[in-house]
């Protein structure tokens, strides 16, 4: 499988205009294509092939309008081609179904903040002896090296983020060779916003609320922004601080959702979870929780995570009635108010727990089913009986004690 290693890289100010350069190019040449086509589309002629888009390009670089391009290195120009093929394949795909709806490329604007170029193992790039990134017609530049890579690299990315931040992003083949030696334990997962996971074994893992403990900085910085004017430099450093802000929000969440999957993938052989309709959630008054929390980010971890080291990871439908059925006997017994936390079929129940033995339960994971009881009684409750209503503290990555791999 592929993988891609991301590492902080540190321009200096001409290695940043060569960037910036290459990044007008690439762009550019983009839209150049995407109007050569859609000029065709309205014309009614033929669809314009990559080949023929290439020798345009060729042909460009000659001409006085067009000469700057060759200031740059040719391979990121023709990534960039490859690129527009790929937003029409993904476009056409989903027109016959074939992928999730998306529309048709759209031109870029050089006032996009994200900026991005891809350079390929026939452009010449390597990594120096002095553990820099030599990059063709950019130079050296110095790279944060956090881990080592596992092999050569195929391509490099290197992208400028909404804060001013520069990576290169490598994309690494991976073999068989990092299988995890198996384990007996399975466990099904409740996602959810009380608590962000709900194991089946009875472990119950705080959500971080890392932008609902943003806010007041973020609306502070974004209060400061709206009084700039537009178009002027204390407006764009300005935006300069919202970004960094959310990224920083962004990159603690990202970092709990890799801490927290490893430890997942390390000591379990099967994983399960519930297929969540995220978009719906996120058109509810639960928007800005639904975000915060990341479930789509988390599960996407857990599931490559689980390819890579030998691990089984089944994902159930979304309509499995996992909070209607009682984990210890199998009776059904409806839906529940999200105030009902408790509920007693012969044994009390938790809500959350017994959700993710039904979750382990309905992947056939042999789980244990200790976590959903959690005191017997001798008489069943009555079925309007209110549950209680916890409020978990917020705890940091650092505090949940969960390593990283």
């Amino acid at each position: 499988m592929q993988l891609r290693y991301s590492f902080r890289v540190y321009p200096s100010a001409g290695q940043r205009q060569s960037l910036a350069r290459a990044f007008g190019c690439a762009r550019v040449v983009f839209n150049d294509a995407l109007r050569v086509r859609e000029d065709a589309r309205v014309a009614g002629l033929p669809f314009v092939t990559s080949g023929e888009l290439s020798k345009r390009l060729t042909a460009a670089k000659k001409t006085p309008e067009r000469a700057w391009l060759a200031e740059v290195s040719s391979v990121i120009l023709q990534q960039s081609l490859r690129d527009l093929d790929t937003a029409y394949r993904n476009f056409f795909g989903s027109l016959k179904g074939k992928r999730p709806k998306m529309g048709p490329p759209r031109f870029k604007s050089k006032r996009d903040t994200r900026q991005a170029i891809r350079f390929t193992a026939n452009a010449g790039w390597k990594i120096t002896p002095g553990k820099k990134l030599r990059l063709p017609k950019v130079g050296d530049l110095t790279v944060k090296w956090s881990r080592t890579l596992p092999s050569t690299p195929s391509t490099v990315t290197v992208i400028k983020d909404s804060a001013g931040r520069y990576f290169a992003s490598f994309v690494i083949e991976t073999g068989p060779e990092e299988v995890l030696m198996p384990v007996t334990p399975e466990v099904g997962i409740d996602l959810g916003l009380g608590h962000f996971a709900v194991l089946s074994d009875g472990r119950k893992i705080d959500s971080p609320r890392f932008l609902r403990r943003a806010e007041k900085q973020l609306r502070k910085a974004q209060r400061a922004l709206s009084r700039k004017e537009k178009g002027s430099a204390n407006r764009n450093e300005a935006r300069v601080r919202v970004a960094r802000a959310h990224a920083r929000v962004a990159d603690a969440r990202r970092e709990f959702h890799h801490q927290l999957s490893t430890t997942l993938i390390r000591e379990n052989q099967a994983i399960a979870v519930e297929d969540l309709a995220v978009k719906g959630l996120a058109r509810t008054r639960l928007a800005k929780s639904v975000h915060d929390a990341g479930w789509s980010q988390f599960v996407t971890m857990l599931e490559y995570k689980a390819s890579r080291y030998g691990r089984t990871f089944v994902r159930i439908g979304r309509f499995e009635p996992t909070s209607q059925v009682c984990s210890a006997c199998g009776v059904k017994d409806g839906p529940k108010p999200l105030h009902v936390r408790e509920w007693t079929c012969g044994t009390v129940l938790d809500r959350d727990i017994n959700a993710a033995v039904n979750v382990a339960n309905a992947a056939g994971l042999a789980v244990s089913a200790r976590g959903a009881q959690v005191r017997p009684v001798p008489v069943p409750a009555q079925r309007d009986e209110a549950g209680t209503h916890p409020e978990p503290r917020p705890r940091t990555a650092r505090q949940t004690g969960i390593a990283l791999l």
